[in-house]
């Protein structure tokens, strides 16, 4: 792997435990910690992709996958009050997520790369983050999916309540799911700032914007 590509791979591992971290820590009654470092993920892989090309971003979204396997892995060994603090359902759904989304992130950064500067992180970023949000929760949380982890008792989030607490009634997990799905978009338009300011910093080429 070439060194220019280490600071990459070093900031989406961080991502990556940061989130798997604040993953575990609510932040009112929608969202945890988590939902506001993850997509951070996206930001990571798009400036690499803009300064470095395709193939060394799909490197780094790799990495990042190995890393979150590692932590995956070691979740499943720590036992908390309710249990292991990863299940091998969660493992599964942020493992399949975050591969998907990133790689379908650097397809689409690299169809729209000639266009408008903010075009390709903005699409890419959107996309990606839909993408992830719905494998997620769906895989983790949905009743049909059970098989997964039989064991795994998870018909809390399939409880109906109204969606984020005044729209139609819906299961719990959906409400989850919108709510991370929210702070994704919000994100993907704020980070449009640091990207053009951090490509010009690390190519020295305003032009390649």
């Amino acid at each position: 792997m070439s060194r220019g590509l280490i600071p990459g791979v070093l900031a989406m591992a961080a991502v990556v435990v940061a989130s798997n971290i604040l993953v575990q820590f609510l932040f009112g009654n929608w969202l945890t910690w988590g939902a506001f470092t993850y997509p951070l993920a996206f930001l990571v892989t798009d400036l690499t992709n803009r300064i470095y090309g395709a193939k060394a971003a799909r490197k780094v979204v790799l990495a990042g996958f190995a890393v979150g396997v590692i932590c995956s892995f070691i979740g499943t060994q720590i036992i908390g009050e309710y249990g292991p603090l990863v299940t091998l359902r969660i493992a599964i759904a942020s493992g399949t997520g975050f591969l998907v989304a990133q790689l379908v992130d650097v397809f689409v950064f690299n169809r729209l790369r000639d266009g408008a500067w903010w075009r390709a992180p903005l699409a890419s970023t959107l996309v990606g983050s839909s993408l992830d949000t719905v494998l997620f929760f769906t895989i983790a949380f949905a009743g049909s999916l059970s098989f997964l982890e039989p064991a795994n008792d998870v018909s809390w989030a399939g409880e109906m309540l109204p969606m984020l607490g005044v729209g139609p009634v819906a299961p719990l997990w959906v409400s989850l799911g919108v709510a991370d799905w929210l702070v994704k978009l919000s994100l993907a338009v704020i980070a449009l700032i640091p990207f053009r300011y951090l490509v010009v910093a690390l190519s020295g080429k305003k032009a390649n914007i």
